[in-house]
């Protein structure tokens, strides 16, 4: 049972002998289906529910004893297929092939668990989507075992959130309506700091004040004529940046020297030195320095750019996953990669030199 669709139908061709059905693809040894992301979320027992009208300081915290598991409306009918498939009696064992990770355990547990099935299980733990590294996923699957602490930290985490978010919903809302009406104030792990920084970023830009500065123009004599410049401050070892401002009149030089780097210069003796550049790292999604490069994806917004290359990823095979900040490959490309090179050599066009390509 992987998380999403596409990752089952990847599974499903690297495998073979599978016929697609409804909503799940079957072969003589496997049925193979998946979630559509989360399926299941957790709920305060009925038990313990305190309604919106009774939201006060006097009612919290609010910590059950258990939790319960509740379906996501709008993918309630996936849950369902999973659960009669589950519940198969040529079914006898399961595979969790979620993503290798926090959440990808969690959501095959939470389905597990709301199915109530009691099927011994394996975890296919894969770094990449080729076929090569699915086979052998599955030629080397996971005891159940192994995987019990990850299932432990992921329901922690999971919990907590909850916890935090109703606990800490439910205070700011009594704090804001104690004059009266009800002012609903959500608060969450993520949502909160994250708002926190914005607040902050934007009384920052209203506290700014408007303050005068000065510049130094001037007109610059050359063997090739006159060229306009402005004085900027001389580099030191401590500042990486020039300065082309100063915050008086009394700060300006008298008599400037050296103009913008960015004006024509008149002809100086220069000498070449040797140096070493760094490989320019590869780029992922979630990195500032990636973002902030000037392409073409700087022309769509933050969630445009990641729909194309989630289609990128998914459908079309050109990218690696680019939900994650890791800047290298998984070990178990390295015969992709060489196979992808030697294919790129072959198909190399003539006006493509190496140092320029």
């Amino acid at each position: 049972m992987p998380k999403k669709p596409s990752v089952a139908l990847d599974i499903s061709k690297a495998l073979g002998g599978f016929k697609k059905a409804a909503d799940y693809y079957e072969s003589d040894d496997y049925v193979l289906s998946s979630a559509v992301g989360h399926l299941l979320e957790i709920a305060c027992p009925e038990e313990y529910e305190v309604k919106r009208g009774k939201w006060s300081f006097a009612h919290l915290p609010v910590v059950p004893p258990y939790f319960d598991l509740k379906p996501i409306a709008k993918s309630e009918d996936r849950l369902k297929t999973l659960v009669k498939l589950l519940k198969r009696k040529d079914v006898t064992a399961l595979i969790n092939a979620c993503d290798a990770g926090r959440e990808g355990e969690l959501i095959f547990r939470l389905i597990v668990q709301h199915a109530k099935s009691k099927h011994p299980v394996k975890r296919l733990w894969l770094q990449s989507m080729t076929p090569t590294s699915i086979r052998d996923g599955f030629a080397s699957l996971r005891a159940d075992k192994d995987m019990l602490p990850l299932a432990d930290a992921a329901r922690s985490r999971s919990e907590a959130d909850w916890l935090i978010g109703i606990n800490g919903t439910r205070a700011m809302t009594a704090f804001n309506s104690k004059e009266g009406g009800f002012y609903l104030t959500t608060v969450g792990r993520v949502q909160t700091p994250t708002l926190a920084v914005m607040v902050e970023r934007e009384e920052r830009i209203r506290a700014f004040k408007p303050r005068d500065y000065w510049e130094v123009h001037a007109t610059f004599k050359a063997k090739a004529g006159e060229y306009n410049g402005r004085w900027f401050a001389p580099i030191s070892r401590n500042r990486k940046t020039t300065s082309m401002r100063a915050p008086n009149a009394s700060g300006m030089p008298s008599a400037p020297t050296r103009s913008s780097p960015n004006a024509p210069a008149s002809p100086a003796p220069s000498a070449r030195k040797p140096s070493r550049l760094r490989k320019r790292r590869r780029c992922c999604s979630t990195s500032p320095a990636c973002s902030a490069r000037p392409t073409a994806a700087s022309v769509f917004s933050a969630r445009t750019t990641l729909s194309i290359a989630q289609a990128l990823y998914e459908k079309h095979k050109v990218l690696t996953y680019p939900r994650t900040d890791a800047r290298a490959l998984p070990e178990d490309y390295i015969p992709t990669v060489k196979k992808t090179m030697e294919m790129l050599g072959e198909a190399t066009p003539t006006w493509c030199m190496p140092r320029t390509c």
